[in-house]
């Protein structure tokens, strides 16, 4: 049986896409947006748990977060991981929600976000071209068995390069829409 298979491939080049797409989002561009929270861990009930799992963050106003605590006792760890997050915010405290105000970027900042921006692009990249380079393996392990002619294998290649070129051409995309964002916010 062949073990070239497109569908697993494109399938596995558009999860590449998404966790880009995930990194991207936890960007912070100037504006409040509750996909910043997501990589905040809290620290509550003995284990660590994400921040949406012991409360709900909401956007109030084009500048703030708002975090509300579900369980009053996890207040103080939420604000802890949250000023620990290294996302440069200033929790405030207020019963039990925590409004967080999104300060203004300086230009060193927007300048190390496009960085990072261009780094999650690349890393994006190298995963695409690994699962680029599982097909084409697949691809001549089923040339070697005999279950695909030459011409079907150079047929083959041509088509996993060409959905290689696409994503990354699209991981590309976002990159550079990001960057421009952060720049110009």
């Amino acid at each position: 049986m062949a073990r070239y298979n497109r569908d697993e491939l494109e399938k596995r080049m558009r999860a590449s896409m998404e966790a880009l797409k995930h990194d991207l989002s936890g960007l912070r561009t100037g504006r409040a947006n509750t996909a910043l929270l997501d990589t905040i861990t809290v620290e509550v009930y003995g284990s660590r748990m994400p921040l949406n799992q012991v409360a709900t963050v909401s956007v109030p106003e084009p500048r703030m977060l708002s975090i509300q605590v579900w369980d009053k006792s996890n207040v103080q760890s939420v604000e802890k991981a949250v000023r620990s997050g290294g996302l440069g915010l200033n929790p405030m405290i207020d019963g039990t929600n925590i409004r967080l105000p999104i300060p203004d970027l300086t230009e060193e900042r927007r300048k190390d976000l496009a960085k990072l921006t261009g780094q999650f692009a690349e890393k994006a990249r190298i995963a695409i071209r690994n699962v680029r380079r599982d097909g084409m393996d697949d691809i001549k392990a089923d040339e070697n068995k005999k279950e695909i002619s030459e011409d079907d294998k150079k047929r083959l290649e041509t088509e996993v390069q060409k959905l290689t070129d696409a994503m990354i051409a699209e991981a590309d995309e976002l990159a550079a829409a990001k960057e421009q964002e952060i720049l110009t916010q």
